[in-house]
């Protein structure tokens, strides 16, 4: 699969362990290494600024989306490639969407999760055939992966469904993945 563009969901908060932004910087670093742009939720501040700062500052290509609500209240970066202002957080996912190959998942609140399910539910509605990977630092998504394991027990997710979640703990492993991905192993 060529990955020309990856959309990563993060937080606006680096969160309490140094691990986070590490992460953050050494998957923007390989973004353009590989020749891969970022779209990302358009702020400045926490991973999200820091992963989007990290692929500027080595020559990449960033194209944020925020909801025009937002961009006070995240401070939109104003130094993108490209930045989007939006009506609203549904005009926001789709936008980031349409302009992705693949999703990754950092560590994050609320807002990261809702959006990342929501990338992995058009994938498994078949509205895209896109996969989504979870960057899983030091353990963050551990939970949430035993969470998705048991709706698969319980027989709310197919086990092929569930292989729409990519998961890597070091940065080319993920994206290797990604790029190995196959929609044809996905049953709607």
């Amino acid at each position: 699969m060529r990955l020309a563009n990856i959309c990563v969901f993060c937080g606006s908060s680096t969160g309490e362990n140094p691990a986070y932004a590490a992460a953050a910087v050494e998957l923007g670093a390989e973004l353009v290494r590989r020749g891969i742009g970022l779209v990302y939720g358009g702020g400045r501040v926490g991973l999200m600024g820091l992963l989007a700062d990290t692929v500027l500052s080595a020559g990449g290509r960033v194209t944020g989306v925020i909801p025009r609500m937002l961009v006070e209240r995240e401070v939109g970066h104003n130094g993108l490639t490209e930045l989007i202002v939006v009506e609203s957080m549904h005009a926001r996912k789709a936008e980031m969407a349409a302009r992705a190959d693949a999703f990754i998942a950092l560590p994050g609140g609320f807002g990261t999760l809702e959006e990342y399910c929501e990338a992995v539910t058009w994938t498994q509605l078949g509205l895209q055939h896109k996969p989504a990977g979870l960057l899983n630092v030091a353990g963050f998504f551990t939970p949430l992966l035993a969470m998705f394991d048991r709706a698969v027990a319980e027989g709310f997710i197919t086990p092929a469904n569930r292989g729409i979640v990519v998961v890597g703990t070091a940065v080319p492993e993920l994206l290797d993945a990604l790029m190995a991905w196959s929609p044809a192993t996905i049953r709607a």
